[in-house]
């Protein structure tokens, strides 16, 4: 969510992040769009402004994808958590934070591990070439250099035609989230 004192400008980035992302069903992005924008810029109207904003970047986000090629980096990302699901991991994509990956792991203790992301992660890879993914044994242990665990998703994840490696307790995959509308 976006923080009282930003400027317009960097609040309308935040939507377009939000919008591009598709984490969040249309009226639950709006709702949160009204209330950033509410909280944020107390002078504008927020509905109205949030409307306007959300189709302004809804338009831009169709003319981009339209320039994408096939597959994108979120169709390989997708077909690698499907790859991660089918070898018994959890993938939360997104999740809010450690407590609820933690939890679903609590939930599934057939689970070989959870893969999980926020979505700050997701926002972050719609620019810059970059997802990064939390990769946890059952235990909540991190994954590590050497573990099965890891050599694991990594290779499901090159399988894809992706570049990943593990670098300061994540997984970093090169992958743009190109979503598409």
């Amino acid at each position: 969510m976006a923080r009282r004192g930003t400027t317009e400008a960097q609040t309308r980035i935040w939507v377009r992040d939000v919008v591009r992302s598709g984490l969040l069903a249309p009226d639950e992005e709006y709702a949160e769009v009204v209330a950033v924008i509410a909280a944020d810029h107390p002078r504008l109207d927020a509905e109205a402004t949030a409307r306007e904003w959300i189709a302004a970047e809804r338009t831009a986000w169709a003319d981009d994808a339209a320039s994408w090629l096939d597959p994108t980096d979120h169709q390989r990302l997708e077909a690698a958590f499907a790859a991660m699901r089918a070898a018994g991991l959890l993938v939360l994509a997104p999740c809010t934070d450690h407590w609820a990956a933690r939890d679903a792991l609590r939930g599934d203790p057939s689970a070989k591990g959870v893969a999980w992301f926020r979505p700050e992660d997701v926002w972050h890879a719609i620019d810059e070439p970059m997802l990064e993914i939390n990769l946890w044994h059952p235990s909540t242990a991190n994954a590590a250099p050497g573990d099965a665990l890891l050599d694991d998703v990594l290779a499901l994840v090159r399988e894809q035609g992706l570049n990943a490696r593990f670098e300061e307790g994540r997984v970093e995959v090169a992958a743009r989230w190109q979503r598409r509308p």
